[in-house]
Formats: C-alpha cells, sequence, structure tokens
C-alpha cells in the first residue's frame, strides 16, 4: 500500500469515528459507506499489493491491542476503576460493531437462536478477558502484564492437545519451553522480590491469557460459516454481559444497592463516572474493540494464519515501546531478551503454515 492510500484511509475511516461519535446519523452512515466502499475497492488490487495492505492491518491491528495496557494505567491515574473502564469499552464497542454489522450484512440469511446463543456464550470468555487483564494492570506493570497475557499461546498448544486428543509434535513442546524460559525473563522473575513482582497481578495476568485462549479457540469453530464482523458482534454481546456483571458486583451493585457479593478487594463502592464514555473508555473501546477487530479481519484471510500470527507478536515488543515513551516504565536488556525469545517461539510454531500457504 502506498503512502497516498494510507493516507486517504486513514481520512475516510478517522471521518467515520468523529461522525460516530459527535455527528449525526446521517453523516456517520455516509462515512462509513465511504470507509467500507474504500476497503471494498481496495480489495481489487493485484496480490502484491494485497498482501502488503494486509500486512498493514496485521501490523496497525495488533499495534492497537499494544497500546490497551497503558491506557488503562492512565485511566487509573484518573482514579477511573476497573468497572467503568470495561463497561464503558464494551458499551461503545457493542454500539460500533451493531453499526458495521449492519454494513457488512450482506447475506439474506438470518442467525438461528442456537448460533446467537453459541456466539454470546463463547463471547463471555473476551469480556473476562479485559475484566481480568485490566485487574492485573493494577498490581503489576503494562510491560509485564501484556507478557502474561501472551502465554495464550502456549496454552493454546495444550488445549488443542486435549481437544484433538493429539499430542503436540516436538517443534511445539520447543516452543513452548521457549516461551515459558523467556517469560521469566521478561518478567523479571530472575532476581526480582515479591514486593517487585506482586502475585496478585501475575495471578490475574495468567487468568487473562487463559481467557483470550478460549476467545480464539472459540473464533476458530464456533459458527465460522458467519462472517467476521456478524460473529464478532455477537461474541462482543456475551462479552459485554460478563463485563456488566462484573461492574455490577464491584461497583454498582455496592454503591447503588448495598450488595457486597464478593470480596472487597475488587469493590470500590464510590458512583459511576459517566463522563468516562467520553474520555478513557472511548480511547480504549477504539484502540481494543473497533480497529482490532476490522484490520486482522481483513489482513488474516490475505496473510494468512502462520505469518499473520508471527507478524501480531508485535503487541508485545510496541507495548513495552509505549509503556516506556508514555508512562516511564523501565525495560532492561533481560527483558527485551525475553520478548524476543517469545517471538521466536510464536515463529517455530507457525513457520509450517507459512510455507503451505507460499505453496498453495
Amino acid at each position: 500500500m502506498s503512502w497516498y492510500k494510507f493516507i486517504i484511509w486513514l481520512n475516510v475511516s478517522t471521518n467515520f469515528l468523529k461522525e460516530l461519535t459527535i455527528g449525526t446519523w446521517n453523516n456517520a452512515d455516509l462515512a462509513a459507506r465511504e470507509m467500507f466502499m474504500y476497503i471494498e475497492n481496495n480489495q481489487s488490487q493485484n496480490h502484491n499489493t494485497s498482501f502488503s495492505r494486509g500486512v498493514l492491518f496485521i501490523l496497525m491491528g495488533a499495534s492497537s491491542y499494544g497500546m490497551l495496557s497503558t491506557f488503562v494505567k492512565l485511566a487509573y491515574k484518573q482514579n477511573y476503576t476497573t468497572a467503568e473502564v470495561t463497561l464503558s469499552q464494551f458499551a461503545w464497542g457493542v454500539l460500533a460493531l451493531t453499526i458495521l454489522g449492519h454494513f457488512f450484512n450482506k447475506s439474506k440469511s438470518e442467525l438461528s437462536k442456537v448460533e446467537k446463543i453459541k456466539l454470546m456464550l463463547a463471547g463471555l470468555s473476551t469480556g473476562l478477558t479485559s475484566v481480568f487483564y485490566y485487574l492485573a494492570v493494577k498490581y503489576i506493570t503494562a510491560s509485564i502484564a501484556v507478557v502474561l497475557l501472551m502465554q495464550s499461546v502456549w496454552m493454546g498448544v495444550f488445549l488443542e492437545a486435549i481437544m484433538t486428543k493429539k499430542f503436540p509434535g516436538l517443534d511445539k513442546i520447543f516452543a513452548v519451553l521457549f516461551i515459558i524460559f523467556g517469560t521469566l525473563l521478561a518478567t523479571r522473575v530472575l532476581g526480582t522480590t515479591p514486593e517487585s513482582l506482586d502475585i496478585r497481578g501475575v495471578i490475574l495476568g495468567i487468568m487473562s491469557a487463559f481467557s483470550f485462549c478460549c476467545t480464539l479457540m472459540s473464533s476458530s469453530r464456533v459458527a465460522t460459516h458467519l462472517p467476521p464482523i456478524k460473529r464478532s458482534q455477537f461474541m462482543l454481546y456475551g462479552g459485554a454481559i460478563a463485563v456488566a456483571i462484573f461492574a455490577f458486583l464491584t461497583q454498582l451493585g455496592p454503591y447503588y444497592f448495598n450488595l457486597h457479593l464478593v470480596s472487597s478487594e475488587f469493590i470500590k463502592s464510590a458512583p459511576f463516572h459517566f463522563n468516562i464514555f467520553l474520555t478513557y473508555g472511548l480511547i480504549v473501546a477504539i484502540f481494543g474493540t473497533i480497529i482490532p477487530p476490522i484490520m486482522l479481519n481483513i489482513g488474516f484471510p490475505v496473510v494468512g494464519v502462520g505469518l499473520g500470527s508471527i507478524l501480531s507478536s508485535i503487541e508485545l515488543p510496541f507495548a513495552n515501546i509505549i509503556a516506556f515513551l508514555i508512562l516511564g516504565e523501565h525495560v532492561n536488556g533481560m527483558q527485551w531478551m525475553g520478548v524476543m525469545i517469545i517471538i521466536s517461539a510464536i515463529f517455530m510454531l507457525n513457520y509450517k503454515l507459512i510455507f503451505q500457504t507460499k505453496t498453495v
């Protein structure tokens, strides 16, 4: 993709988001149609152009994910709660993907009730991933939290082995060992004190990785015949339910109804700050719920799963760079070595898919 075309795409997509948030429905409707007409027209380009565009879209989507932990940290510094961040994020996400689902719904076939229920149940893990990940960021640094989230890679290997009843090959076993070793370096476990690595954050980070692993497995198995945007839409509905329950148990219920049903460690008995919908809630939604699904759903079919998975691992170093630039978090040489080892392990897990794609 040329820089000129990229600037055009950036202009029309930014115009859509602007009209969606501060403009009228008619203007947002026209801006959205303009954005998707641009995407569809570009899909008719030659193979080389399409491949370059696919790579760029995957890098943009993964980089957007990498910024989330930093934005959540900034929201916490403004005294926003985890419930406020997650609820506002999913509210914007539901609104945006519902609108996008309308534009992408070219098929006349309707989803059955069973398909909708399955997708929403699968989407529960999407909401839990955000809850656990954002809670982890309260106790550990953003750069360490994203490393723990990447443990979903080796969890996926074992979960796939259980579901298929096939023992992983030696290449996958070595890759898992590489990831674990890289994680020990990247999280500074070797040589750190308990005070510098809060066990609560580690546990929550691992829980977010498992939830994310379940999300990835569900995405590849549930209602795969449907358009990606439509599937993402109903999975997000399920995630929104999980987030709403969390918000009620930890903030809305305790403050407005004097209900204390969970540990006081997670309860914030305070009024809900609705202004977050126009501040960090909107920002986290754009970079965590709106941009990545669009970018990745466009990029993966063009580039392929193997190379796409490797490219998406840019989330890890990008998250560290953003945390350093904005939050001032220090990332030492040992941590960078751990990050590179994890990325190398992801390559080991996907290199066969790259060569399979090239031979097709």
